[in-house]
């Protein structure tokens, strides 16, 4: 039947939803008393919300978040916490990925600072940015292989142009001389292009300490605290709150 060759020329050219959304139609007979141009609109809307769920699956696979099920809409803000929903949910669906400003995220061990700064970078992914999730603390080991292979180069150029970088447990180990360097250039590559969340147990006040050689950090710091927005967590750590096997538990928001 030449049905069956449409489905498998609509698959070849990669218009897989219009394709399901056709075989839908043809399942329902009542399909047939709709006119053309209106079964045709709905497999092209098909087909574009089926391209918008994969390439956010895509971007969400990519940028490999610790918490990739975490959510804005999820956001635990009781009182306790210093959190105001909707001054969150403001900041995630306003520009401030577009406007390469930086979220810095700070509060003890426990109060939500990962959670949270991958809530705001899968909320940007489902938007259709891409984002990328690095913990500072292996940074330097990641930098070094990347050096010996030859790649960094490459990655540099690559990180340049994701959209939201994800610095977690920034502040936490020594940072030597080479690592330092590259830091730099990885925050100079954003600045005013190119959104960064930054999530730390130290305070800010100490991160300038954190760095190590003082002419790195003012210009490290110099570039973050261009344009920047600050979230202060507080209240008691979301592990002991919440039960592990619960909605909402330490394996969904723990720190």
């Amino acid at each position: 039947m030449m049905i069956h060759t449409t489905l498998a020329q609509l698959r070849e050219l990669k218009l897989t939803g219009a394709a399901l959304a056709l075989q839908e139609q043809l399942a329902q007979p009542a399909m047939a008393a709709m006119p053309f141009e209106d079964r045709l609109a709905l497999l092209v809307d098909r087909e574009i919300a089926h391209r918008q769920n994969t390439r956010q699956q895509r971007l969400l696979k990519q940028a490999r978040l610790r918490y990739a099920q975490a959510s804005i809409e999820d956001l635990d803000a009781r009182p306790a916490r210093g959190l105001q929903r909707n001054a969150i949910l403001s900041l995630a669906m306003g520009n401030w990925v577009q406007t390469g400003h930086c979220i810095l995220i700070s509060g003890p061990t426990g109060a939500g600072k990962s959670w949270l700064a991958c809530a705001l970078a899968q909320y940007a992914c489902r938007q259709g940015l891409s984002a990328h999730y690095q913990r500072v603390p292996r940074l330097q080991e990641e930098l070094a292989l990347r050096h010996g292979s030859g790649a960094f180069g490459k990655w540099l150029v690559q990180l340049a142009k994701t959209d939201v970088l994800v610095l977690d447990d920034w502040g936490m180990g020594a940072l030597d001389a080479a690592t330092r360097s590259d830091l730099l250039e990885i925050i100079d590559d954003r600045v005013a292009g190119r959104a960064t969340i930054i999530a730390s147990q130290l305070p800010i006040e100490h991160w300038h300490a954190w760095i190590g050689d003082a002419t790195l950090a003012d210009a490290i710091l110099d570039r973050i605290m261009q344009r920047h927005h600050r979230i202060e967590l507080s209240g008691e750590s979301m592990r002991k709150i919440q039960p592990k096997n619960q909605p909402g538990g330490q394996n969904s928001n723990p720190s």
